[in-house]
């Protein structure tokens, strides 16, 4: 099982990610939702496409910007549709 950690709580886990350019992707529905709100961030990726991003929350604490997904992946990256990583601290074990 893998389990994405922020300030010692499990945010996510799974024990089906799909890992690319060394991020592991969970799909949507293992997310503990309570964490998660959406930003307004967005980023390009040449070969993945837009991705958008979710502040991460615990107890009040906010970790701006800490997960991102593709909403519509381009077909080269399709096999992370509906799956979100991390970064910003977030720790995935």
């Amino acid at each position: 099982m893998v389990r994405a950690r922020w300030n010692n709580i499990v945010i996510a886990e799974s024990d089906d990610t799909v890992v690319v350019e060394g991020n592991h992707y969970f799909p949507a529905d293992s997310l503990v939702a309570e964490h998660f709100r959406p930003a307004t961030t967005t980023s390009v990726c040449g070969w993945k496409g837009t991705a958008h991003y979710y502040d991460v929350v615990v107890d009040g604490d906010v970790n701006a910007d800490a997960a991102w997904y593709y909403p519509e992946p381009k077909s080269e990256a399709r096999q992370i549709a509906n799956r979100v990583a991390f970064w910003k601290g977030v720790t995935v074990e």
